[in-house]
């Protein structure tokens, strides 16, 4: 009895204790190596900065232009690219444009790097049982952990400002893309592949020639996703110091200011619903070219 009765506070010592060394560790770590990862990542620093400049430096005629051209090249619908342009006339109607644009920035740099990290390890997954079991445990933890966790270490090692924001953008928008890839190059018919073997195609060939292409819809559904995730982090990354729509919606929340966070809050959805529209009828297009392509 008297060993249940001090079993709890042995425990809180026992777990004081290994909070304090994991802080102190952490602690040691940031600062042996915190300048060092600054300077890892100052070239991607360097890159968003000169890609949100160029968005706010180019006039809105021709970022409209490029925005409808993006739009029909994806969804080949006069709707979508006509609703997409509309929604960006009236985003800079209510003076929201620059912070619009910073968004888009983060977003489409937080999309490339997922896209570059993401396939190629949904490609390893896919070819690999081992690999596949040892990835989806730490997907599972990044999908869901909550954002304001692993906001804590990457501000220790990195501070505040845009590659922190940027990085917890990408932890939690990569996992879909990854799964996704994943499953579109598991679900290639086995008969195509023997097919591919019959033609003394090698295992690169097979996977660049047939496997990837034919995996191509479930790829783009995993990029939609992402893209949706990221948007999602827009609020939660300019809490630490990252610009565009999000800072509004912040400043909303500390100030109750309704029209304010609507608003804003309403532009972060116009850009989900683009973004998520052409990218489903590109891949929908995709998915009808692959059973044409099957008849």
């Amino acid at each position: 009895m008297e060993f249940l009765t001090e079993f709890p506070a042995l425990g809180r010592k026992t777990l004081s204790g290994l909070k304090r060394g994991v802080d102190e560790a952490f602690k040691g770590f940031s600062r042996t190596y915190g300048e060092a990862l600054e300077n890892f990542f100052d070239p991607l620093l360097q890159f968003l900065i000169w890609f949100e400049k160029l968005l706010l430096a180019t006039p809105w005629p021709i970022i409209l232009l490029v925005i409808g051209g993006l739009s029909w090249a994806g969804s080949r619908s006069w709707k979508i690219t006509t609703g997409a342009v509309v929604a960006f006339i009236v985003i800079g109607i209510f003076d929201m444009w620059e912070d619009t644009m910073a968004t888009l920035a983060i977003i489409s740099v937080a999309t490339f790097l997922c896209i570059a990290v993401g396939i190629p390890i949904g490609i390893l997954m896919a070819r690999s049982n081992r690999m596949q079991s040892l990835i989806t445990p730490v997907l599972d933890v990044m999908q869901t952990i909550p954002s304001f966790v692993y906001l804590i270490p990457v501000v220790m090692l990195l501070g505040i400002g845009k590659v922190p924001g940027l990085l917890a953008v990408c932890i939690y928008a990569i996992p879909p893309i990854v799964r996704l890839t994943n499953l579109g190059i598991r679900l290639v018919d086995a008969d195509v592949l023997e097919a591919a073997d019959a033609f003394g195609a090698s295992p690169r060939q097979k996977l660049m020639g047939v496997q990837v292409p034919l995996a191509l819809p479930n790829i783009f559904a995993g990029i939609n996703q992402t893209i949706m995730m990221a948007l999602s982090m827009v609020v939660i990354a300019s809490m630490i110091g990252v610009k565009g729509l999000g800072v509004p919606v912040l400043r909303a929340i500390s100030n109750q200011y309704l029209a304010l966070g609507l608003m804003n809050g309403l532009a972060i959805v116009a850009l989900a619903i683009i973004f998520d529209r052409v990218s489903q009828s590109y891949g929908k297009r995709l998915q009808a070219h692959r059973h044409g392509g099957h008849r």
